[in-house]
């Protein structure tokens, strides 16, 4: 399963973690399609021309990162997080978000690498 985060960081281009040799194929796919997009993106923007690529994307990234939770979290109204997610260390009150209207988390931020060592220091 991808977190939040995890598809920051394939947004982004950063994912460190391509999977079994099946899934490998597809991330390549996916990972090609992204830079169409981000692309295209950059060639129909006037202010984006001379900004590097990965740039672009960490642009975008900033500026619909609220979009992207949304999307993933608030039609799960029937659902509940297995653990508090707000810095109250509460669960999300209003279901898709905590109080204000920011994901509940900065994870998207952290390497993965570490997310990963907080993962399987969980375990």
């Amino acid at each position: 399963a991808r977190s939040f985060a995890d598809i920051g960081d394939i947004v982004r281009g950063k994912d460190l973690f391509y999977g079994n040799p099946q899934e490998k194929d597809q991330r390549e796919k996916l990972d090609e399609n992204l830079k169409t997009i981000f692309k295209n993106i950059k060639r129909n923007n006037e202010d984006l021309k001379n900004i590097p690529l990965p740039k672009v994307r960490e642009y975008w990234w900033a500026l619909n990162r609220n979009d992207v939770w949304k999307a993933i979290t608030c039609d799960a109204k029937a659902f509940y997080y297995f653990r508090p997610t707000c810095s109250t260390g509460t669960g999300t009150q209003g279901r898709c978000r905590c109080v204000s209207t920011d994901p509940p988390t900065y994870f998207d931020y952290v390497p993965q690498y570490l997310r990963w060592f907080e993962e399987w220091a969980e375990d």
